[in-house]
């Protein structure tokens, strides 16, 4: 009996310790596939570093001692200086014809052109007859004196006098109405054509002396205020380079002449009047060497020195602070410490501007 109770004991021992297994193996599989079956968690987004801004620095210059130089600008072409217009002084005379063309190369008195006067030659022939006739009137009276008195006799010859001088600008007129060259040149340019009509001082060809080019430019009148001849010069002539010279003439000034010749000056098409284009209107430059294959009008600008001066104290104008007629700079100093200091200026250029005192070599100032 005792055998039995333990057989069964031992029976029922081994049962628990199976179920008791099962549970086990049952309850890690639930734990395992659960894990599974829970949603995922959302990944955290990997957020990008922020770095705060800096502030911007101002940038500082050196002090430094530079060669200042001051200059004004211009623009021109090279010129002959021996350049002259030739023209008509007679207005409303049709162009009979012109001897010459752009290139040509003519001698002082060679005729350039002239004009139908034709009308004109008429009107000679008829006063020189009547002069003739009224010279023999005259000589009758004179003969017959005792009938007139001495005043009605002068009177008379008063008369035949200036019937006389009518003749003779007639005559000057007509010899006018040929134009012929100044000087030995080229002409280098005709702007007027047979048939054409005449306008008094309106150029009809360009004569040139090309054996002599110079640099003829114009600048603005406020600074030809500051220009004076012997001035150092640099011209940037085109394809040519740059080349040194000098100021050798000042524009002169535009003058009214009082004879009416228009003073330099001839009406247009529009009737206003036009500058003649004459070397002396322009500043003149003498090379000092004059380079290969330049042509007179080729084009060209200039830069005259006004000022120089070597081993001036300098700073960049971004530099140069101004309020309310005090200059000073911002100084920094090895530590980065800054403090204004008043200064006073010199020359100015477009980019430099000259410390006259309150600075020296070496020092750093603070831009804007």
């Amino acid at each position: 009996m005792f055998s039995r109770w333990w057989t069964e004991s031992s029976n029922n021992t081994k049962f628990m310790k199976k179920r008791m297994l099962v549970g086990i193996v049952c309850a890690a599989l639930l734990a395992s596939t659960g894990c599974s079956l829970l949603p995922k968690e959302a990944e955290e987004e990997a957020l990008p570093t922020i770095n705060p801004p800096k502030l911007s620095q101002k940038p500082t210059y050196d002090v430094k001692t530079d060669t200042l130089e001051t200059k004004v600008r211009g623009v021109g072409k090279m010129m002959a200086v021996n350049e002259e217009d030739i023209f008509f002084t007679q207005d409303g005379k049709r162009i009979k014809d012109i001897f010459v063309k752009s290139g040509d190369k003519v001698e002082m008195g060679q005729p350039v052109a002239e004009l139908d006067v034709s009308d004109m030659e008429r009107d000679l022939r008829q006063k020189r007859l009547q002069i003739q006739k009224e010279e023999i009137a005259m000589i009758q009276k004179l003969r017959g004196s005792t009938e007139k008195t001495a005043e009605e006799l002068e009177q008379d010859r008063l008369d035949f006098e200036l019937k006389r001088q009518e003749l003779v600008k007639l005559e000057e007129d007509i010899a006018k109405s040929n134009i012929s060259a100044p000087f030995s040149g080229t002409i280098v340019s005709v702007s007027m054509k047979k048939g054409d009509m005449s306008k008094s001082y309106e150029s009809v060809a360009v004569i040139a002396d090309l054996s002599e080019l110079v640099v003829a430019a114009n600048i603005s009148a406020e600074d030809l205020k500051k220009v004076a001849v012997g001035m150092d010069v640099t011209v940037d002539i085109n394809a040519a380079g740059q080349h040194k010279g000098k100021v050798k003439q000042l524009p002169s000034a535009k003058e009214q002449n009082n004879n009416n010749n228009n003073g330099g000056f001839y009406p247009g098409d529009d009737g206003q009047q036009k500058p003649r284009d004459s070397i002396d209107n322009y500043l003149v430059v003498q090379l000092d060497e004059m380079p290969e294959g330049v042509t007179r009008g080729t084009q060209l600008s200039i830069a005259v020195i006004t000022e120089r001066k070597e081993n001036a104290i300098v700073i960049p104008l971004a530099a140069l602070r101004s309020i309310t007629g005090r200059n000073y700079v911002q100084v920094v100093d090895d530590k980065g410490n800054k403090r204004e200091v008043d200064v006073e200026i010199g020359q100015k250029t477009s980019t430099q501007v000259e410390i006259i005192k309150g600075l020296t070599p070496g020092q750093k100032v603070v831009g804007q």
